[in-house]
């Protein structure tokens, strides 16, 4: 019976793949498998490979680390002179391109069904810091964004991971106790302020975090100060170490060149 119902669901894709073909998760043109990109959003979609700041997962100049000490050494400059109330970080695109393309789509564009395979890359991102047992919990959204964009994208996002590599996934550990304007166009000091003291662990669910190891999980990052607030509210329910794994890793643009610059 197995073996008969295992042919059915074959049959089904494939009747599903001539009848809606695969495309492209960016833009939508025809692709060979179901969750790949086109070769013209391949090229502008940049990977964080393993020459990332260990904190923040942002992409740092220079040759691949050669051992774990040597990644662990890795520390950007935002992280050498910011304090990080987390462990390590990691990211699995640079948000530009392709990969902001997609961020944009999960999180405003109403396309929870990139959750899975978006889901799928961040999980590989995040398999440096994983360690067994660990508990995956999203970034909450306030009530009222939720009611008004229906769905978490780092819940969806962390529910991938937490499956990925058999992990309780953890969505009502962490809540938004007021609710905050957008992040957009704020300077890094105002981020801090806006999500200060914006999220805590509820009463009901310290037990389940204390001495834990926990995996946050959030869509984007830009300043990290959202990060910042998630893992102190953390610490303070007296979770175990916390570390941090995002879709995107916002970067800076480097300066325009001037005319009569030199290469």
């Amino acid at each position: 019976m197995g073996a008969i119902l295992t042919g059915l669901a074959g049959a089904m894709k494939g009747a599903l793949g001539v009848v809606f073909p695969p495309q492209c998760l960016c833009c939508g043109a025809g692709v060979a498998s179901q969750g790949a990109l086109c070769p013209a959003c391949w090229r502008e979609a940049e990977f964080v490979g393993a020459s990332a700041c260990a904190r923040c997962g942002v992409p740092v100049p220079g040759e691949p680390p050669q051992s774990e000490d040597e990644a662990a050494a890795l520390i950007c400059d935002d992280c050498l002179i910011r304090d990080r109330p987390w462990r390590r970080g990691r990211a699995a695109l640079v948000y530009r391109g392709t990969g902001r393309a997609l961020v944009l789509a999960l999180k405003h564009g109403d396309r929870p069904d990139l959750a899975p395979p978006l889901g799928r890359w961040l999980a590989g991102a995040a398999a440096p810091l994983v360690r067994p047992g660990m508990l995956v919990v999203p970034v909450p959204l306030h009530p009222r964004r939720m009611l008004k964009r229906k769905y978490n994208q780092a819940a969806l996002l962390a529910r991938q991971v937490a499956r990925a590599h058999d992990l309780p996934h953890c969505p009502g550990l962490l809540v938004r106790t007021r609710h905050t304007g957008m992040q957009d166009h704020r300077g890094v000091a105002d981020r801090f302020a806006n999500v200060a003291s914006a999220l805590a662990v509820p009463p009901r669910q310290r037990g389940a975090v204390q001495g834990r190891a926990v995996l946050l999980v959030d869509d984007v990052m830009a300043s990290g100060a959202t990060a910042a607030a998630a893992a102190e509210a953390l610490r303070t329910a007296g979770s175990g170490p916390v570390c941090v794994a995002v879709l995107a890793r916002a970067v800076r643009e480097a300066p325009p060149r001037a005319a009569g610059d030199a290469e």
